[in-house]
């Protein structure tokens, strides 16, 4: 695990060492990026609107390319937005939407 400590030194003259973990935060990076794409919101939007999801049937609705629904999708998969589930030959797609409420209430605390 990639961490470095950063001392800060507070106003009364007394030495506090915070750890500062650069995979969490480059995990955070990644799913606030991943979320802040004005085409994977409305996937997202679109995504919950319906139980589970085929990328043919989210492609044609939003006419994409079936690579750029693709791309994108598998950015929110990766970001743990989006949930699959095979059957058969198809992949069904659903919303995270524990993962979403998660990152709301990071974001709610972080500006807060």
């Amino acid at each position: 695990m990639s961490s470095y400590i950063l001392n800060i030194i507070p106003a009364n003259g007394e030495e506090a060492a915070v750890n500062i973990n650069q995979l969490e935060i480059k995990k955070a990076m990644i799913q606030v990026r991943a979320i802040n794409h004005k085409l994977r919101q409305v996937m997202l939007q679109y995504i919950g609107q319906h139980d589970k999801i085929t990328v043919t049937e989210i492609f044609q609705h939003l006419l994409l390319e079936q690579s750029v629904a693709s791309q994108h999708l598998a950015i929110l998969r990766k970001a743990g937005f989006v949930k699959t589930k095979r059957e058969g030959k198809f992949v069904y797609y659903s919303a995270n939407r524990q993962r979403l409420l998660d990152l709301n209430r990071f974001v709610s605390d972080w500006l807060g």
